[in-house]
Order: C-alpha cells, then sequence, then structure tokens
C-alpha cells in the first residue's frame, strides 16, 4: 500500500463533523428613556448570551459612560440620558475585551483572578491571557 491509498482509509475511518455556522452575536439593548433616566429592559439577556456576571460589565460600562447605573429586578437603570448606540459600543468592546479569545477568536472563556492579575482563559483552544484594563 502507498502512503496516498493509507491516507484515503484513514480520512474515510474518520466521524463526520457537524460545522456549526451560527455566529456569536450580542444581543442589541432594548429599552427606553423615562425623564432623565435611560432604562435597559434585556440586560440580563445580554449578560447570559456573553456569559458573565451583570455586575462585571455594568461596572465596565458605568466606568466607561461616566454614568451611574444601578440593577433593579430585571432592568438596569442609568442616572442620565444615553443613546443605544452608545450603551451597544460600550458592551461590543467590553466583548472584544472580556469574552472574545484573543487566539482563537471564539468567546468559550473564563474570567479568573490570580492575585492582583485577572486572567482570561479560553475553553476551546486552551489560551491564557492576561487582562490589561482593570474594572
Amino acid at each position: 500500500m502507498d502512503y496516498e491509498s493509507i491516507l484515503d482509509r484513514g480520512k474515510s475511518k474518520l466521524p463526520e463533523i457537524a460545522v456549526n455556522t451560527e455566529r456569536f452575536s450580542v444581543p442589541k439593548i432594548t429599552g427606553h428613556l423615562e425623564g432623565n433616566k435611560t432604562v435597559v429592559s434585556n440586560f440580563f439577556q445580554i449578560t447570559n448570551v456573553i456569559r458573565r456576571s451583570p455586575e462585571h460589565l455594568l461596572k465596565y460600562i458605568s466606568r466607561e459612560l461616566a454614568a451611574k447605573g444601578e440593577l433593579r429586578k430585571q432592568l438596569l437603570i442609568f442616572n442620565t440620558k444615553l443613546s443605544s448606540a452608545k450603551i451597544n459600543e460600550k458592551i461590543e468592546q467590553y466583548v472584544e475585551s472580556y469574552v472574545i479569545c484573543k487566539e482563537c477568536g471564539k468567546p468559550d472563556t473564563k474570567l479568573s483572578k490570580e492575585g492582583m492579575i485577572t486572567f482570561m482563559r479560553c475553553q476551546a483552544c486552551g489560551a491564557k491571557q492576561a487582562i490589561t484594563g482593570k474594572i
């Protein structure tokens, strides 16, 4: 047997792998203005999709937008008027910095703190990166 026939035989015995074409997409915020306040109604849905704690994401967005926000029941309420485009932009920046793996580009990561340094470990490829931003 030559190499090509052995290779073909080996390939034919490999199991079929279903290709997942579904992309990771973070939902856009939905909400409304209530006087001088901005109310985001799907904040917990967003945190479930990106698999991060609501408090961590809220702390990042509050710092980036310089707006105090608080969680009440299933709502996020900012004490100022904010455009949905600004909030969505900050959520996308958060996902790039704290969710998406820099090595493989997958969102299957977990944050862990070791001493004073926070690391992002990818569950898909095993990469471990230090998080440079501070929250």
